[in-house]
């Protein structure tokens, strides 16, 4: 048992992931065998099975399961990510096969350990020499999550060295676990089962085409002829998946080949699913245990192993498993589907007993390795590995200087080509793919406003490309905003969401109010004209928020602008309606849930308040904006977005996961017109802390900007930084910057230099 340097394991729970019974595979039989072997072998340590659901499957599961995943519910994975995390698990165990997780290649389960705190270990079920992309992909992201990799065969070790890349020094070999039992004659327990007076050849598995049973069944008339005693059992189910398909069609075609050939009283059917006990005890009695599978890439087998670990004598067709297991052991290797092969190499073992009795000596010997309580301590050793390399927070003081990154457009010129700026990117590199939306280039559009001193020449120049975009993607038939553009300079819709009409309000209101260039001032005024008394109809809140903020910039300028002012009564009046409606103990908010813009809605709402001369109006808003820093703060005092697995979560405590740049954003904003309206310094505060996320001041310590080129990635996931560039988080972090930059002007005074203890 591999312990801590107190003598104990430093391992008090474990969350197991995989299928279990009475799910009929031999996944679900595995996963349960892992969990008794642990539970039997350490009883201290806590141990929670998360099982997986197929779709259409209902199963009454055991005590032993404290949560199922439902294959193709993402919300699920999410779910039982958060349930991990509140267990306060020490390590996460995957069973992992490909077909049980959903999504491409089984995709989905990486957005589970995504999401989890404890260090992870994955057994990998199956390995291949040639998997597809989304194969490969899964398999490669699995390996940067897992701290560590566990096959049952040195071949799986050398494949994910050769075909992935992984170090070899992250895989560990672990046989699969057998049963404990003592060596029993075959001829003691035929008699159970009928068998007496016979030589009993045995296949056990679920029944479907690539186990190659014809290739034995076609092997028994000349075994017959040689030994009239010789029985073949096929023991086991049709695999379910087949059943759903076709029924019974598949048995009873083997059934008419014995027949066919005049075998059928030397073969015999026995259907089921066999718990462990039975299995086991139908395996005591077989003289030879045959695998005649066609698939060579198999890289293990249960049954094999149990087999072996009864001593059973093996004739098995070479796939990898089988190679490996068996040129330890002395079992015999035969060519794929060579019925010929089968039946002498059977026929000369039952010719020759003191070699059957010798094979079985050394199966039996070699199988006390691969005990289930040796499996177990394998396991916890790699998991106590797990843990103890797990990186660690370390306390430490930092001094910080109150500097704003400063303003950069090499990043957005990056993204932009003639007809605006790309929404996504592949790392750095724009991804045509997925062309432009009106979003993205009304942001850039009233961001190019804020640039100044050496940049205002080029930012001027990048308007009048942003300005054009957002021109064209008003519909003033529908009176609405389409929002995505093909790469080709096709529009993808007639009408886009009522977020981007919000928004792309909000940039030429911006525009009108703050552009140096007279005739694009002119150019803004002319189309909030045109576009803003369609806003009255739109329902959504942020679209309110997003709409008043625009109108808020054209008041600025105008002051007697009639509709904006329309706007900044009408949606502040909504607002202010929404934040009473929902607000309740614990919760003063505008809405059931906490979402993606967050403080935009008290931003909004203060602004209107300002406008009005509302004080009511005001102090609702700063309330909520206080209630949502308290929120958007962890436990060591740095800002934390609102985790997109949230969304949809009503009256709940965010979740932290993922964390998207354009929340930073929209709380520098509120945070400093909460500061100018108030003079109070908890929101200056707030605000540095907002930017202070970008450069690493977060939950995981690491940057989110590029500052060197104005770039940042696309958000904070629970162990890493998603390493695109989209042009949405570029925006973000090249707003704050710009913001930040103005605040510490506006102060006219060399920011001092403060000490901050922070907790890592």
């Amino acid at each position: 048992m591999m312990t801590g340097s107190a003598g104990v394991t430093r391992i008090k729970r474990i969350a197991l992931i995989g299928n279990s019974p009475p799910r009929l595979c031999g996944l679900a039989t595995f996963t349960r065998d892992v969990y008794q072997a642990l539970h039997v072998s350490f009883p201290e340590i806590g141990i929670d099975l998360y099982a997986m659901n197929d779709p259409g499957g209902s199963y009454a599961y055991g005590p032993e399961v404290s949560c199922t995943i439902a294959q193709e519910d993402l919300n699920d994975y999410r779910a039982a990510a958060q349930r991990i995390n509140d267990s306060r698990a020490d390590v996460v165990l995957v069973q992992h096969e490909y077909g049980i997780f959903g999504g491409p290649a089984g995709a989905m389960l990486l957005r589970l350990l995504d999401r989890v705190d404890a260090p992870v270990v994955v057994t990998l079920h199956t390995v291949l020499e040639q998997p597809n992309a989304d194969q490969r992909a899964v398999i490669e992201a699995l390996a940067r999550r897992a701290a560590k990799l566990i096959v049952m065969a040195e071949k799986g070790r050398e494949l994910l060295v050769r075909v992935h890349g992984i170090s070899w020094n992250q895989i560990a070999v672990v046989p699969h676990g057998v049963p404990d039992r003592p060596f029993v004659k075959p001829e003691n327990v035929h008699q159970r089962f009928g068998f007496g007076g016979r030589r009993v050849l045995l296949t056990f598995g679920l029944l479907s085409p690539n186990k190659g049973i014809e290739t034995m069944i076609r092997a028994m008339p000349a075994i017959v002829a040689a030994h009239p005693e010789s029985l073949y059992v096929v023991l086991g189910a049709t695999h379910p998946h087949l059943v759903a398909r076709e029924g019974e069609t598949y048995r009873e075609s083997l059934k008419a080949l014995a027949e066919e050939l005049g075998v059928a009283q030397a073969v015999r059917f026995i259907d089921g699913f066999l718990d462990q006990e039975a299995l086991l005890d139908y395996l005591e009695a077989a003289d030879i245990y045959v695998t005649p599978y066609l698939n060579e890439t198999q890289i293990t087998s249960g049954t094999l192993a149990y087999a072996v670990a009864l001593g059973k004598p093996v004739v098995s067709t070479p796939y990898w498993h089988a190679v490996e297991l068996l040129g330890a052991v002395g079992g015999v290797v035969v060519p794929f589907g060579e019925s010929r092969r089968f039946s002498e190499e059977i026929i000369t073992l039952l010719d020759d007993p003191a070699r059957l009795a010798d094979m079985a000596n050394r199966a039996y010997s070699a199988g006390r390795s691969m005990v289930w309580s040796a499996l177990a301590e394998s396991y916890l050793a790699l998991c106590e590995e797990a843990v103890r390399k797990r990186p660690v927070r370390i306390q430490r003081v930092r001094t910080i200087d109150r500097v704003a990154a400063r303003p950069r457009l090499e990043a957005m010129q990056r993204m932009t080509d003639a007809t605006g700026m790309i929404q996504h990117s592949n790392y750095a590199v724009p991804d045509r793919n997925h062309g432009y939306c009106v979003d993205d280039n009304c942001r850039a559009l009233m961001l190019m406003h804020r640039f100044d001193g050496d940049d205002e020449v080029r930012a001027d120049q990048l308007a009048t490309i942003y300005g054009a975009f957002v021109q064209h993607a008003w519909n003033g038939e529908l009176g609405r905003f389409r929002n995505f553009m093909g790469f080709d300079r096709q529009w993808l819709e007639a009408e886009g969401s009522e977020d981007s009409f919000g928004r792309s309000l909000w940039a030429i209101g911006a525009t009108a109010a703050e552009s140096r260039n007279p005739n694009m001032r002119r150019w803004a005024l002319n189309l909030f004209d045109q576009v803003a008394p369609h806003s009255l109809s739109l329902s959504s809140l942020r679209t309110w928020a997003f709409a008043l903020l625009g109108a808020d910039a054209v008041l600025r300028q105008h002051r007697d602008h009639p509709v904006a002012w329309t706007l900044v009564r009408d949606f502040g009046g909504c607002l202010l309606a929404e934040l009473r409606r929902e607000r309740r103990d614990g919760w003063t908010w505008f809405e059931p849930v906490l979402a993606y813009d967050n403080a935009r809605l008290p931003e909004a709402l203060m602004r209107a308040g300002e406008l009005l001369g509302d004080e009511a109006m005001m102090e609702e808003g700063l309330a909520a904006l206080a209630w949502l820093d308290a929120k958007q703060t962890n436990g060591d005092g740095q800002f934390r977005a609102v985790g997109t697995d949230s969304f949809g979560r009503a009256y709940a405590d965010p979740l932290p996961f993922d964390q998207q740049p354009l929340e930073a954003w929209a709380t520098v904003d509120a945070m400093l017109f909460a500061h100018q309206v108030t003079r109070d310094t908890r929101w200056l505060d707030a605000a540095w802390r907002a930017h202070g996320w970008y450069l690493g001041e977060n939950d995981l310590s690491l940057p989110i900007a590029t500052v060197a080129d104005g770039g940042c990635y696309d958000g904070l996931m629970s162990d890493r930084v998603n390493l695109n560039q989209g042009a949405e988080s570029i925006l973000a972090f090249q707003f704050v910057c710009t913001a930040m930059t103005k605040a510490l002007a506006n102060a006219g005074t060399t920011p001092a230099q403060i000490r901050t203890g922070l907790v890592r």
